[in-house]
C-alpha cells in the first residue's frame, strides 16, 4: 500500500532571500498558488492521500494555508465570488489529509525524512521536495507515472533527468550501468553518488526531488552517518539499500522541471505557468512579446 508522501519544508530558503525572511519559501507564489499547493496537488493526482510535512518553527503559514478560513469563506460567499470561494476551499484536495512533524535542527534531507518515520511505519512511502515544480504540459504527470510503475513492479522509484555535464556536481547522480532509460521509462539503479566531480560521475542522470522508497530506507537512515556537508544524506541511505541488494529503478521524467528554490527558477515557473493560466495568459504573452522585441 502506498499512501504517504513526505514533504520536507523545514529549510531556510537562503537562495531566495530576502523574500523568504518572513515568508516560508514554499509559500512563494507561482501565478495564484503557493509552490507547496502545486506539489500537494501533484501528490494527490498520483494517488497519495496523506501528506506529512516535516517542518520547523516559523513555518505555520504552510499549515494555515491548507486549513479552513471560515471568515474568508463567509465574505466570499456573501459577495457572490463563487470562483474564488471554490479556489480557497480547494487548497487541500478532497480526500487528502496533512500531518505535520517537527525537525528540531537542520541536519540534512536524510534526517528530515527520518523525522517522519513514526508516521510511515512499515509501509513504503514517497518523498517530494517542495522546491521542484514539474510541468507536464497536459500529459500524464510524471509522479503519477512513477507511482504506477511502483504499483506494477513493486520496485522503488527515483525520478531523474539528464543534465548538462557541467551541472552534475550540483546533484545526486545515479549509475544505471550504462543504460539510458527513455523518457517515461525506468532502468535498474546500481549506485548513486552525491554531487560528484565530473570525472567521478557515473552518468549525467540527476535525481530531481521525487522518490518512492521502500520502508527499509527508514531503518537505514537511523544508522546513516553524516556525509556531504556534514549532513545525513538520503542518497547515502539509498546507496546502502542498493549495496545490500535492494532494487530501485531510475525513472526518467517527461515534463519540464523548475527549481523554485532559486530566483531564476521561480521566475521561469511563473512565466511557464502564467502563459497557461486563463486569467493571465493573454496579458503575459503580450507583455513578453513587447519586451522581447525592444
Amino acid at each position: 500500500m502506498l499512501n504517504t508522501v513526505v514533504v520536507p519544508v523545514a529549510g531556510l530558503g537562503t537562495r531566495v532571500l530576502p523574500a523568504s525572511k518572513a515568508i516560508p519559501k514554499e509559500m512563494l507564489a507561482v501565478v495564484d498558488k503557493p509552490v507547496i499547493q502545486h506539489v500537494v496537488e501533484e501528490a494527490a493526482a498520483a494517488g497519495f492521500t496523506r501528506i506529512v510535512l516535516v517542518t520547523r518553527s516559523g513555518k505555520s503559514a504552510i499549515e494555515d494555508h491548507f486549513d479552513r478560513h471560515a471568515e474568508l469563506e463567509q465574505v466570499l460567499a456573501a459577495k457572490g465570488k463563487t470562483d474564488l470561494l471554490t479556489a480557497v476551499q480547494g487548497a487541500l484536495p478532497t480526500g487528502v489529509e496533512i500531518i505535520s512533524v517537527r525537525q528540531d535542527e537542520a541536519r540534512g534531507l536524510g534526517h528530515a525524512v527520518l523525522c517522519a518515520a513514526s508516521l510511515t511505519g512499515h509501509e513504503d512511502f514517497a518523498v517530494m521536495l517542495p522546491d521542484m515544480l514539474i510541468d507536464n504540459a497536459g500529459g500524464q504527470p510524471d509522479m503519477q507515472q512513477m507511482a504506477d510503475a511502483y504499483r506494477s513492479s513493486g520496485k522503488g522509484q527515483v525520478m531523474v533527468e539528464a543534465v548538462p555535464e557541467e551541472q552534475v556536481e550540483r546533484y545526486g547522480i545515479v549509475d544505471c550501468g550504462g543504460q539510458r532509460p527513455t523518457k517515461g521509462q525506468g532502468a535498474a539503479m546500481q549506485d548513486v553518488v552525491e554531487k560528484p566531480a565530473l570525472a567521478q560521475a557515473p552518468s549525467n542522470l540527476a535525481i530531481v526531488g521525487r522518490y518512492i522508497l521502500p520502508a527499509r530506507i527508514m531503518e537505514l537512515l537511523q544508522t546513516t552517518p553524516p556525509g556531504a556537508g556534514n549532513e545525513i544524506q538520503l542518497t547515502d541511505a539509498i546507496k546502502a539499500l542498493l549495496h545490500e541488494g535492494g532494487e530501485l529503478d531510475a525513472f526518467t521524467m517527461n515534463g519540464a522541471l523548475y527549481d523554485c528554490g532559486n530566483k531564476a527558477g521561480l521566475l521561469q515557473a511563473n512565466v511557464a505557468f502564467g502563459l497557461k493560466h486563463p486569467e493571465t495568459a493573454t496579458a503575459l504573452k503580450a507583455f513578453l512579446q513587447q519586451h522581447l522585441s525592444d
